[in-house]
């Protein structure tokens, strides 16, 4: 009898071990559950979700008209009369100033009064000639400074009228034209720039793009800019023409005379290229020179799936998110991804709708038991 209580107690005794053994690995499971699921906060979880993605590439560039000239004088003479000022509307062929004249009518009289003198000598070596009583020698003198008389006549005729400077083309006078009296250089290297013409009613966005963004300009993309003058109206414009050279020629080894040290200072500079955009300013509120800080649509496309930039990370495998299973359990979930926003990024392959993923996430750490017969860990 004794015997069989005995056993009935050790069967009660082990199994009140085994449901408290039982109750013990259930609540470490639910401890280390609890722990995976309170390491990451609510507010550092994201719902995978549709979006409208965009991509852009920005930049700054200067405003400038298309057309422009610089108005100098194809001679040298001072500046008599200036018929316009700063803002003035001209039309081609239209007399916008005039030179001091003086001394060219002086040199016209007297080549037009060699001119009569030496038809005289070349009229009477002719005839001279033709009946024998001159040499052909004299009569090809006569001829040649009676030629020469007529080109002269010729030459101060032409300088009279480059005396009379007119304006090439439609336009405004941009910036204040020289005054009367300053003498007017010609040139082709630095000559006088008497007044300058524009026409202000296309203008253009010449825009400097980082070499890692250049790959994704296109010609024909949309784009939007600021400048500091109406910061809080957006301009429009289109992308006509992509540089096929960096802004510093810095490829050309063969025309560059710098040094050494200064080239191997450049080639660790930033590298960018010339973008220009044509402008839609209907209303003429921009102006030449103004600071234009450009947006180029790369990229457009609805209803994509995407995740914030915090969310993406990479190792050696590539791109992964740190995905949450109902059961708040953490795995590295792998992607692919396609364009980029400045705060999202496209999932094209790796994630469904509706799937939690941490933005920012530390795995918890893991706590070690040592035994008592051991000493610290080394």
């Amino acid at each position: 009898m004794k015997k069989l209580q005995r056993k009935s107690i050790i069967k009660i005794v082990a199994g009140l071990i085994i449901l408290a053994l039982i109750g013990f690995a259930g609540y470490k499971y639910w401890q280390s559950k609890q722990a995976t699921t309170n390491s990451i906060s609510s507010d550092n979880i994201y719902t995978v979700q549709r979006m409208d993605l965009k991509s852009v590439v920005s930049g700054t560039g200067t405003v400038y008209p298309v057309e422009a000239v610089d108005v100098s004088s194809k001679i040298t003479g001072r500046i008599k009369t200036v018929l316009v000022k700063e803002n003035d509307n001209v039309k081609q062929g239209q007399t916008v100033a005039t030179l001091d004249s003086t001394d060219l009518e002086n040199e016209l009289k007297k080549a037009q009064e060699k001119v009569t003198n030496t038809s005289s000598k070349y009229n009477r070596a002719n005839y001279l000639y033709s009946i024998g009583a001159e040499s052909k020698a004299d009569f090809e003198d006569a001829e040649y400074n009676y030629e020469t008389a007529k080109s002269d006549v010729e030459v101060a005729k032409y300088n009279l009228d480059e005396t009379v400077i007119t304006s090439p083309m439609d336009g405004i006078i941009v910036g204040k034209p020289q005054t009367p009296g300053t003498m007017a250089v010609q040139g082709t290297s630095n000559p006088t720039v008497i007044m300058r013409i524009a026409d202000l009613s296309r203008k253009q966005i010449l825009a400097k793009i980082d070499e890692t963004d250049i790959g994704n300009i296109k010609v024909g993309q949309e784009a939007t800019f600021t400048v500091d003058a109406y910061t809080n109206k957006n301009f429009t414009a289109k992308v006509t023409k992509i540089s096929q050279t960096d802004t510093d020629n810095s490829w050309d080894t063969a025309s560059s005379s710098s040094s050494t040290s200064s080239s191997s200072s450049s080639s660790s500079s930033v590298i960018y290229y010339y973008v220009t955009l044509d402008i839609d300013d209907d209303n003429g509120l921009l102006k030449p020179g103004m600071t234009a800080r450009v947006d180029i649509n790369t990229a457009d496309k609805p209803n994509v799936l995407a995740v914030p930039l915090a969310a993406l990370k990479t190792d050696s495998n590539g791109s992964y998110v740190v995905l949450i299973d109902d059961a708040g359990k953490t795995t590295n979930q792998y992607i692919q991804t396609g364009i980029y926003s400045d705060d999202y990024v496209e999932i094209t392959d790796g994630l469904s709708e509706g799937d939690k993923i941490a933005l920012t996430y530390t795995a918890p750490k893991t706590t070690s038991t040592s035994s008592s017969h051991g000493g610290p860990p080394l």
